[in-house]
């Protein structure tokens, strides 16, 4: 295949006044990977600064270029990329997130000769914002049964991440691309349909950075769209896998009310009261008390608090 006509990878960079940020550095990882049969869209969603100036300075032809006339938001804009991509896998690489130079060439190279799969995934490191590494997670999928991969996200064994995550294309456009009912699990939904529907391979190795900021970006979102959300995942999960819906259901339920608490308290809920854990506790069938969470949460910090201060004293 051409890498210019029909390049077999699409790399997708939305962004959004990074230009004084990663942008370049992540456009520039992009273009320098090992396996050079790629093409790289970059979706301006209207920038303010010089994003557009520094993109077109950039002299190789892969690289498309498209400036939003208006503010798309952000799901309209991953979206974008996405009915863009000329290639037969997909990824979405995020304006500050990072790969390795051979992530692609691994991923595409672990596949067998006319295999066919809806993901691919690798493992992945947690970087800052001076790109230090907080922790790192080796794929652990291979072999899961698709309840098993499903349950290891619920169990925190299974770690997805945009980044570290190729799509085949095809695939991705048939189901609706990125998208969920409040889109805050936009990633999620189509990432287990795919997996699901279409098989899934797991490289063991770790082969992106997805970057962790001190800032939270969901702040102001009220409780009841993260709920719905999180319904609205189960809801696609359960019908994925109508079989196992009992395990899901037991699991899922759990995993999301301690989700929702951890939201409240640590404010990426727009609002933070008594209520809303009730809310919560009674949403998901009163599989898990908020006074325990609460009780549990307040524990687990003395004892960390306890382990620092041995620390310093030895």
């Amino acid at each position: 295949m051409s890498s210019t006509g029909n390049p077999l990878v699409s790399i997708g960079i939305p962004t959004y006044n990074r230009a004084n940020g990663n942008l370049l550095k992540v456009v520039e990882r992009a273009l320098a990977q090992t396996y050079q049969n790629v093409e790289v869209i970059v979706s301006d969603n209207c920038s303010s600064d010089h994003t557009q100036e520094l993109v077109q300075s950039i002299e190789d032809p892969r690289v498309r270029y498209f400036r939003q006339e208006t503010n798309i938001g952000p799901n309209n804009n991953f979206n974008f990329c996405l009915n863009q991509a000329r290639g037969e896998y997909f990824l979405l690489f995020h304006d500050d997130d990072m790969i390795d130079h051979d992530f692609v060439e691994t991923c595409i190279s672990s596949l067998e000769p006319g295999q066919s799969v809806g993901a691919i995934f690798t493992g992945v490191r947690i970087i800052d914002e001076n790109d230090s590494v907080l922790e790192e997670y080796e794929n652990k999928g291979a072999g899961l049964s698709p309840l098993e991969f499903i349950q290891g996200w619920f169990r925190d064994t299974t770690v997805l991440y945009l980044c570290s995550t190729l799509y085949k294309t095809v695939c991705l456009k048939e189901v609706g691309g990125f998208s969920s009912k409040k889109n805050l699990y936009d990633d999620l939904v189509p990432t287990f349909t795919l997996a699901t529907r279409y098989g899934r391979l797991d490289v063991a190795e770790v082969k992106a950075g997805f970057r962790r900021h001190s800032g939270n970006r969901g702040s102001s979102v009220p409780i009841n769209d993260w709920i719905e959300d999180s319904l609205y995942l189960l809801d696609v999960l359960y019908r994925l896998l109508p079989d196992e819906r009992t395990a899901l259901s037991t699991e899922g339920e759990l995993y999301f009310c301690k989700k929702m608490y951890r939201n409240i308290s640590e404010g990426l809920a727009a609002s933070h009261s008594c209520v809303d854990y009730f809310y919560v506790y009674k949403t998901y069938h009163y599989c898990y008390s908020p006074l325990h969470y609460l009780y549990k949460k307040k524990w687990d910090r003395r004892v960390e608090k306890i382990k620092k201060t041995i620390a310093i004293r030895q």
